[in-house]
């Protein structure tokens, strides 16, 4: 669906995007992750045909964005990160003018407008000037114009920026929904979303791809392995025989005992947090029911994506450290400037 190969984008003598490449299947839900400043705004920019690349190849759907701008955009809806739309004209007004602009036939153009409305649920805001719309629903008819000429692909710019918790939840919901029948690219710096929203997740730093995959994968290529929290009873004096039999496991790499207590639980039960190679929970689990120990509790650990970001910002300030070392070594290098005569 989406082929980026060598793609550059300059403003003057800086670098925004570059060297990136990426491949998009059809049906995808994509979600862009990185970093404030590391080119996710620039990159769905060039995507959505709204800037033109400096070099480098991007297709969609076979066309080059490049050659072909206009075709591409018939293809693509786009949410930018503030929603294109008019205060003054109410919902229905607004989605009709955007359907007739993306050239929808005249006969096609109600439909298209009731079934945005309804994917986006605002059948009940449609009379509603758009100015007395609320955050949340103002970005769902952001959504709702971005879709409502059936593009193959939609492109989403932090759509849940600024919403609550509630409208964080519907939003995802609603972005989920798009699957399937849309190819759709999601940018974000907040990590739950993107765990929770995409297929799969391109990581972007200082302009570049430089991971991808699911979040397992990418917790193996980062973090060299998966992170349990694993609960277990095991009796008053047990705790250093259990911590022994799980270093034992095949995959295994590491094996902490929570020093905090667990709500409610008693001196029997302890909390240990594992690294693994591998996927080892099967085993895992066999050898802890086999020892006879109680197995209450076994889930992915809560802040291993977030502990994959830590690693990518860490990756971030080591480059821009070595760089300031490199330009200050450089100057203290050169020769002094000749004092101007008098």
């Amino acid at each position: 669906m989406i082929e980026i190969s060598e793609l550059y984008k300059y403003y003057g003598d800086r670098r925004a995007v570059g060297p990136l490449s990426a491949s998009i299947e059809k049906g995808e839900i994509i979600g862009l992750l990185g970093l404030n400043g590391a080119g996710k705004t620039t990159t769905l920019r060039i995507l959505a045909c709204d800037l033109l690349p400096t070099s480098g190849a991007v297709r969609v759907g076979g066309l080059d964005v490049v050659e072909s701008p206009h075709e591409v955009r018939k293809r693509i809806g786009y949410l930018p990160d503030t929603p294109p739309v008019y205060a003054e004209m109410t919902v229905e007004d607004y989605l009709t003018f955007a359907a007739r602009l993306r050239g929808v036939s005249g006969g096609d153009v109600e439909k298209r407008v009731d079934e945005a409305l309804e994917q986006t649920e605002t059948v009940a805001e449609r009379d509603r000037p758009i100015g007395a719309l609320s955050h949340g629903f103002r970005q769902r008819v952001g959504i709702a114009q971005a879709i409502v000429h059936k593009p193959e692909l939609v492109v989403l710019d932090e759509p849940i920026s600024g919403l609550d918790p509630v409208q964080i939840v519907e939003m995802r919901e609603l972005v989920r929904s798009l699957g399937g029948e849309h190819t759709v690219v999601v940018s974000s710096h907040i990590l739950s979303e993107i765990h929770e929203t995409c297929d799969r997740i391109l990581v972007i730093r200082d302009g570049e791809i430089v991971a991808s995959g699911t979040e397992k994968e990418l917790s193996q290529q980062l973090l060299s392995g998966m992170r349990l929290s694993l609960t277990l009873r095991v009796g008053k004096d047990g705790h250093a025989r259990a911590g022994q039999l799980l270093s034992g496991v095949a995959g295994v790499t590491g094996v902490e005992l929570s020093a905090e207590a667990l709500p409610g639980a008693g001196a029997d039960v302890a909390q240990f947090r594992l690294r693994l190679a591998r996927d080892t929970r099967e085993e895992l689990t066999r050898a802890v029911v086999d020892a006879g120990f109680g197995l209450l509790e076994l889930t992915r650990g809560e802040r291993e994506l977030e502990s994959v970001f830590l690693e990518l910002a860490k990756s971030v300030d080591e480059t821009a450290t070595r760089k300031k070392k490199k330009r200050k070594k450089a100057a203290e290098a050169a020769p002094p400037a000749e004092e101007e005569a008098s």
